[in-house]
């Protein structure tokens, strides 16, 4: 069983009619756990019923829940989201929050040097005590992944390179992809092309690339792999990149080919935006189904 470590924000999703669990941090691991991998989440929440709330999920689902700190003086944070026609979601992140302060400890160090992967993502950055603990963490880390985030105005150019820079593998949206592009100054209009570019300016071999509906694209050591996407009515588009990344990244570790990974990976992000919300249960068996109707009804 690979062991993976989260790092960053945990939250409610606080949507026009409901309130929903999430933080990609947590979705990412939650998704990593339900296809049966060990995995813990560091960050930090308020002494409030929302940070309780949080908790009593991370156990139900069997997250390791250890290094969440709660803290006395700051709430848990909270991310309101308003969904435009399309399922596609605009976001208002409350500040300062409890992940905003997350301290270095001695036993996250520890957790971090022993795991196989350390996932973390540029919101958690905004604030110079987390950005800190962050940047320690990554010094142990035998594979940091880097989920590029961008929400204006939380992040920087040089720190999004400087990260990219200290990365084994980054995942980026289409937007994203072309926007940090122009931050490195790349010639390329090309999709690919830009993809390359950043491969070679960070010497980060490993590389996704979500396009929503049209799928994803793999970078994996010097070979591009494709997925064009799966047809499904998008209820709403929250956390289904964070499933992508979970689904991708254990499906490598766990030694399937890189075109199968990104296949299974777009086919879990279609899954998750056919649903309400970041974390529907979505079981192996499902995603076979999904994946593979016509050979299921043959069995």
């Amino acid at each position: 069983m690979h062991k993976f470590v989260c790092f960053g924000e945990v939250l409610f999703d606080v949507f026009p009619d409901e309130r929903k669990i999430g933080g990609a941090p947590l979705n990412v691991a939650c998704r990593l756990r339900y296809l049966g991998n060990n995995v813990a989440i560091i960050s930090a929440i308020g002494d409030d019923e929302n940070g309780k709330i949080i908790l009593d999920y991370l156990k139900n689902k069997a997250v390791n829940i250890r290094h969440i700190q709660t803290l006395n003086n700051l709430k848990t944070g909270e991310v309101k989201i308003t969904l435009n026609k399309k399922g596609n979601a605009s976001y208002t992140i409350n500040q300062p929050v409890a992940w905003d302060k997350i301290a270095i400890t001695k036993n996250a160090e520890r957790l971090t040097k022993a795991s196989d992967a350390f996932v973390f993502g540029s919101l958690s950055l905004r604030d110079e005590i987390s950005k800190k603990t962050l940047y320690h963490y990554i010094n142990f880390a035998s594979y940091p992944v880097f989920d590029v985030n961008l929400r204006a105005p939380y992040y920087t150019k040089e720190i999004l390179i400087d990260l990219m820079n200290k990365a084994k593998f980054i995942k980026f949206n289409d937007e994203e992809l072309y926007e940090i592009a122009g931050f490195l100054e790349s010639p390329y209009r090309n999709l690919e092309q830009n993809l390359n570019f950043i491969s070679k300016k960070t010497a980060t071999k490993h590389i996704c690339v979500t396009k929503g509906e049209h799928g994803g694209v793999l970078l994996y050591d010097n070979e591009l792999f494709y997925n064009s996407g799966y047809q499904v009515k998008v209820k709403d588009t929250v956390g289904a990149g964070d499933s992508f990344l979970a689904t991708l990244l254990s499906n490598l570790f766990n030694n399937s080919s890189p075109q199968k990974a990104i296949d299974t990976a777009c086919a879990v992000g279609a899954m998750v935006a056919s649903n309400n919300g970041a974390n529907p249960l979505v079981t192996l068996k499902d995603i076979e189904c999904f994946m593979y109707p016509k050979e299921i009804d043959r069995k």
